[in-house]
C-alpha cells in the first residue's frame, strides 16, 4: 500500500500516540463517537486497543484514515479481521480494506464523506 493522503502531520501522531489516547481509551467504546479498536500485532502478536472514530452502518463500518496509514491499519489487514466496541455494542470486523480517497462509502454520514474527498477510508464487514 503506497503512503495515503493525511490530514494531520507526523508529530502530532506521535503526541496522540503518547499522551492523547491513553486518556482517550478509558472512555472508548462507551460514549458516542469513540470506538474502541481491539487488534493483534502482525510482529508481536501483542493484543492492542486503539481508540478510533467509526461509522456503522447495516453490516458495514468505515473509518476515515486522518493519520495516513497508521500501524492500527497495517494490524488489521495483516490479521484480516478485528474487533470494535461501538457504543455499548462489541462487532467483528472480518474482510478489511482500504478505499482511496473519493470513493463512495455507504457507512460514512455526510460530514465524514467531504473528509473522505482527499483521505483514504478503512472499510470493513461486521460479521
Amino acid at each position: 500500500m503506497a503512503d495515503l493522503p493525511r490530514m494531520f502531520p507526523e508529530w502530532l501522531d506521535r503526541i496522540q500516540i503518547k499522551y492523547m489516547n491513553p486518556v482517550i481509551r478509558p472512555l472508548a467504546g462507551r460514549l458516542p463517537g469513540i470506538a474502541k479498536l481491539t487488534h493483534r500485532g502482525r510482529r508481536s502478536g501483542r493484543t492492542y486497543q486503539t481508540p478510533v472514530t467509526a461509522y456503522r452502518s447495516g453490516g458495514e463500518v468505515a473509518i476515515v484514515l486522518g493519520h495516513g496509514e497508521t500501524d492500527w491499519v497495517r494490524n488489521v489487514l495483516a490479521a484480516g479481521e478485528a474487533d470494535l466496541q461501538l457504543f455499548r455494542n462489541r462487532v467483528h470486523l472480518a474482510n478489511p480494506r482500504v478505499v482511496p480517497p473519493g470513493s463512495t462509502v455507504a457507512a460514512l454520514p455526510g460530514f465524514a464523506r467531504r473528509q473522505a474527498k482527499n483521505l483514504a477510508v478503512f472499510v470493513a464487514d461486521v460479521t
